[in-house]
């Protein structure tokens, strides 16, 4: 009988491939070093844009399968990674990618066309049904850890952020004894961040690329300038673990998204001409919890920080 880890990690995401560009390392670093590491994705990502030509008749409006063609993605990414408990919230299927169209400010929105056509879209998910299929997750696994986006979602996306509000509403129902006695014990998770990113980081990552002559990756974004609010300020960051020596893995998961990542893409470009700390250090805002002891930035440089396994 396999024995629980004495650390347990939960992450919360909206579609496949958000994970690996998001925690991947440290979720590799996490399994390697023996923690538990549970990822929940809420949508199979129907509407999401497909690179490869080949398969340009899996999208939405021609044979509508791209969902079940990102569910064999996403489990060859965590094979990628190690990781063995993924689940998509109520199982796949039950909510399906809201869309995505862009604000005339620069920030993402709902498609409403997706929206008024699918009442499963996401975006449309009751909170309180959504929650409890994550309450359920939570008490069965009894992370310590739980990981989502903040409440923009990063960059505005509505997946994102309603898998922000399911993630900080489950969180509140599993640790209530009263609510739901049919999906277990309560349970507290002790500490929530959402990820970040380093607005430093990004900045010194992005004067890199264009001293190697690179100008079309992230194109649009300039070093000195403004730049969109998935970029956080350093006084917002609490935490940042070095995953570098699992940069390999989260790179191999990257590429196990082919309708919705390239090689010759951004990502791999940013890992190419900057180097490992670009997407090995990954950063995290802690807004549950009390922070754990920190490394010489004056961050902390480990999820569990201040946890003892249980």
């Amino acid at each position: 009988m396999t024995s629980t880890p004495g650390h347990r990690l939960l992450l919360v995401h909206a579609h496949p491939d958000d994970e690996s560009i998001g925690q991947g390392a440290t979720m590799a670093k996490y399994v390697a070093e023996g923690r538990g590491v549970t990822l929940v994705t809420c949508t199979a990502g129907e509407m999401g844009e497909i690179l490869v030509p080949e398969l340009v008749h899996l999208a939405a409006d021609r044979d509508d399968k791209l969902g079940e063609h990102r569910a064999g993605e996403i489990a060859n990414a965590m094979a990628a990674l190690g990781v063995t408990d993924h689940r998509f919230l109520g199982g796949l299927g039950t909510y399906r990618d809201s869309g995505m169209a862009w604000h005339a400010d620069g920030h993402a929105v709902g498609d409403p066309e997706v929206i008024a056509k699918h009442p499963n879209a996401f975006w449309n998910a009751d909170l309180t049904e959504a929650a409890s299929h994550l309450v359920a997750v939570i008490r069965e696994v009894r992370p310590q850890v739980l990981v989502t986006y903040d409440e923009f979602g990063g960059y505005g996306h509505p997946d994102h952020i309603q898998a922000h509000r399911v993630a900080m509403y489950a969180a509140q129902l599993a640790a209530a004894p009263s609510y739901r006695r049919d999906l277990g014990e309560a349970w507290e998770i002790a500490k929530i961040y959402w990820g970040a990113i380093s607005e430093t980081r990004i900045r010194d990552g992005l004067r890199k690329l264009r001293e190697a002559g690179d100008t079309t990756s992230f194109e649009g974004m300039d070093p000195d300038g403004d730049l969109p609010p998935m970029f956080r300020s350093d006084e917002d960051i609490t935490a940042e673990v070095d995953a570098c020596a699992h940069l390999d893995a989260k790179m191999d998961a990257l590429r196990a998204y082919p309708t919705q990542i390239t090689t010759d893409g951004p990502f791999f470009a940013l890992s190419n001409n900057v180097g490992a700390e670009a997407f090995g250090l990954e950063q995290f805002t802690l807004v549950k919890g009390a922070a754990g002891p920190t490394g010489p930035n004056g961050w902390e440089d480990d999820l569990f920080a201040g946890i003892a396994p249980s």
